[in-house]
């Protein structure tokens, strides 16, 4: 089923609100370190309210940890960032494919974002707005994937 790829969150209530929306969908969500806050972070849990127990989270401490973890059959990254080449609207989803996000200050590293199958992007009609917030874009990617795939 569709993963939840967060590349070095940097604010806590983003990644806690992002584990919510993951727990009441039944998503995998992964955080790739460095992370900008601890695990523990009061933040983070506070976001997350009482659901941690419903959040199926794994933990990689690199990008290179998660490039191996991830290394399955058939499955494809997809990037989502500014820069995208097409809008995730017009985008067809896959079961297997995993959403990649970066960190809310930079946005997926430039490297990693060239290793994925596709970059995406999400349509904003005010040009001087720069990006969405990271959770807001996690839900709006997420559920346009569990839309497609008739899971909602």
């Amino acid at each position: 089923m569709v993963q939840v790829v967060l590349v070095h969150p940097q604010i806590p209530p983003n990644t806690g609100n992002i584990a919510r929306t993951c727990a009441a969908t039944g998503t995998e969500l992964h955080l790739v370190g460095p992370l900008g806050f601890e695990i523990s972070d009061r933040h983070l849990k506070r976001a997350g309210l009482d659901y941690w127990p419903f959040v199926n989270l794994t933990y990689h401490p690199s990008i290179e940890d998660f490039q191996n973890f991830s290394q399955q059959p058939k499955s494809r990254w997809i990037g989502f960032s500014t820069s995208g080449r097409c809008s995730y609207i017009e985008f067809k989803f896959l079961p297997s494919d995993w959403l990649l996000f970066g960190s809310e200050t930079a946005g997926l590293p430039k490297d990693l974002l060239q290793t994925c199958t596709e970059a995406v992007y999400i349509p904003m009609a005010q040009p001087q707005v720069r990006s969405l917030n990271l959770s807001v874009s996690v839900a709006i990617g997420l559920f346009e994937a569990r839309r497609q795939l008739g899971l909602l």
